[in-house]
């Protein structure tokens, strides 16, 4: 999901970057206990859109979203 959603955003971001913004999409579907598709959806875009608006720490992106 998260990089169906950086290929739409057209961003250019790093393994490790993807890595980060999945992990906290993961947690955040499972805390959420998330099940429709566009409501994963809605969240990955919000998980990159933050992150690419300068919210760089995976905790910090995590409080912000759940």
């Amino acid at each position: 999901m998260i990089r169906s959603q950086i290929a739409e955003a057209q961003t250019a971001l790093n393994d490790e970057e993807v890595a980060l913004c999945q992990r906290v999409y993961d947690h955040i579907v499972l805390v959420r206990q998330i099940k429709t598709d566009a409501e994963r959806e809605e969240l990955a875009a919000r998980v990159i859109q933050s992150f690419q608006h300068g919210v760089k720490d995976e905790d910090a992106l995590i409080r912000l979203l759940i």
